[in-house]
């Protein structure tokens, strides 16, 4: 499928509970292993900086950022299958980490799979590097995949 060039309007805004079906949707559509409801659900419930990109009243991504003790962890980013190419996994990445640095975190990592080469390209342009390998860390189709654990330096400690 050819892909315009131009991005089609949308919007980063916070997730909310009425959007838990639709990211619950895409993640099932996006993965063999996805988070359940529930997982969503509790994401919100702790307070978690939960984010959707919405494109026409239509959730067409969501991320999810935990912060703790100056370090930040992406949990989940993921843009629905009928919306990707469009940029919107950059700019909710791009929210993610400018919320990140306003809440004065030093350095915020991922988890990604190693197969997951788009995820990895991103990651990389936006100056994540890989810091460890987590051994047999996704369930896999057959057995289970490693995990590329990835970095960034947000606030430089200059002790």
């Amino acid at each position: 499928m050819i892909r315009p060039i131009a991005e089609p309007p949308a919007t980063i805004r916070p997730m909310a509970h009425d959007d838990l079906p639709l990211v619950s949707d895409i993640e099932r559509r996006s993965y063999e292993f996805p988070w359940s409801h529930g997982v969503f659900r509790d994401c919100l419930l702790a307070g978690y900086h939960c984010v959707v990109v919405d494109r026409d009243a239509r959730v067409a991504g969501y991320g999810i950022l935990s912060i703790a003790a100056g370090e930040a962890h992406i949990l989940n980013l993921c843009v629905d299958p009928n919306f990707r190419a469009y940029g919107y996994g950059e700019r909710m990445l791009d929210q993610i980490l400018l919320h990140a640095r306003s809440a004065d975190v030093r350095e915020i990592f991922l988890e990604v799979r190693p197969s997951n080469q788009t995820a990895l390209a991103l990651y990389r342009k936006k100056g994540f590097h890989l810091v460890a390998n987590r051994p047999a860390y996704y369930q896999a189709q057959e057995g289970r995949e490693d995990a590329a654990v990835l970095a960034k330096k947000l606030i430089v400690d200059d002790r």
